[in-house]
């Protein structure tokens, strides 16, 4: 029986205006009191609307399309872990980034999933104006749903620039969150395996 999962496809416009993009970045360098008539700025605005258009992407693909027929029958039902996944994402608050790491783990219950898929997921969801938190939920909801696994655990963990850079302006804070579904939920000796592998040095 497949759980509820929320926000899984929240698809955007197919294809982004960025004359449109570009025009508006212009008036705003202009507003700020610089001149985007300037040598360093005249491509500016053209530059800053290709950049949203790749930042944004994850509005405008599919999850059907990602995995793209790979979730396998395989009876294989110890923990899977892909771990130390770089993300870099967009503060829905202020469209600053925030960036880190994203740590993943399932129980398979008959089906696997190929493993670049996984990274594919996480930018699916990461290339969106975000909030950690949802992030986190998303990218677990996701597998559970497709996979119907035993469990699934995600750990992400980031530097946001709008702490950083702004507001409180603390440099070396580091924000963590998690969401643990199924065994690792329920089962305390399963949720502490995997925080203890995902705290292991690279091999």
């Amino acid at each position: 029986m497949k759980r509820k999962i929320i926000t899984l496809n929240i698809e955007g416009n197919s294809k982004l205006d960025l004359d449109f993009i570009a025009k508006n970045i212009k008036e705003i360098i202009t507003e700020i009191g610089e001149d985007p008539s300037r040598q360093g700025l005249e491509k500016t605005p053209e530059r800053v609307a290709k950049a949203y258009e790749f930042l944004t992407g994850g509005y405008r693909q599919n999850i059907d399309d990602v995995l793209n027929g790979a979730v396998f029958k395989e009876e294989y039902d110890e923990m899977v872990i892909v771990k130390d996944i770089d993300f870099y994402s967009l503060c829905e608050h202020h469209i600053l980034p925030f960036y880190g790491k994203v740590h993943v783990a399932y129980i398979p219950s008959g089906k696997i999933v190929g493993l670049s898929k996984i990274p594919r997921l996480v930018d699916v969801f990461a290339r969106r104006l975000q909030v950690q938190e949802r992030l986190t939920r998303q990218i677990a909801e996701t597998i559970d749903n497709y996979l119907n696994p035993d469990g699934v655990a995600v750990v992400i963990e980031a530097y946001h620039m709008c702490m950083m850079m702004r507001g409180v302006e603390k440099q070396n804070s580091i924000t963590t969150s998690s969401a643990m579904l199924g065994s690792f939920k329920d089962d305390e000796r399963t949720r502490v395996e995997f925080l203890k592998l995902i705290s292991n040095k690279r091999i």
